[in-house]
């Protein structure tokens, strides 16, 4: 059975996404990204699953410390969302864009955001050139509760 690749990828990226940066550190590196393959998937344990393309340079940094930072953005955070998807050629330096702390376990939490928790992950799925870590939430800090920024307000396309 041939797959229509035009009707798949105009469903796929019918899919709502939310835009949240994804905060990574290992030891002294602290590198983040600009996720939108999330979504909740359990409320006891509280876990979130996150794809993350494979050749990107936090994926090995959350394979091996087996943690993350999610960042919820308000709708008014393009600009900081596009900071962070753009390619870099180097670990680091994203975060220079916006004030952050380090939560509970040691991860980013950016100041200006909505919120931000932080993950441990309890299990993976890896193939295809993204992978999926299911995370359990450790801990939640909110800081202001608004509209946050998703995909299709953005008009940038991101799956397919």
């Amino acid at each position: 059975m041939a797959i229509d690749s035009e009707a798949k990828k105009v469903l796929l990226r019918k899919i709502p996404h939310g835009l949240f940066i994804c905060g990574v550190r290992d030891g002294d590196i602290i590198n983040g990204f600009t996720a939108s393959w999330v979504t909740q998937g359990s409320f006891d344990p509280p876990l979130v699953v996150m794809a993350v393309r494979s050749e990107g340079s936090s994926h090995d940094i959350i394979k091996n410390t087996r943690k993350f930072s999610l960042n919820v953005l308000r709708a008014d955070q393009k600009e900081l969302a596009a900071v962070f998807f753009k390619p870099q050629s180097a670990l680091g330096g994203r975060f220079e864009a916006s004030p952050f702390t380090y939560g509970e376990l040691g991860l980013p939490i950016l100041d200006d955001a909505i919120g931000g928790i932080e993950c441990e992950v309890i299990g993976s799925v890896i193939h295809g050139d993204h992978s999926v870590f299911v995370a359990e939430v450790k801990s939640a800090k909110l800081i202001n509760d608004t509209e946050a920024l998703n995909l299709a307000s953005t008009g940038w396309s991101y799956g397919g």
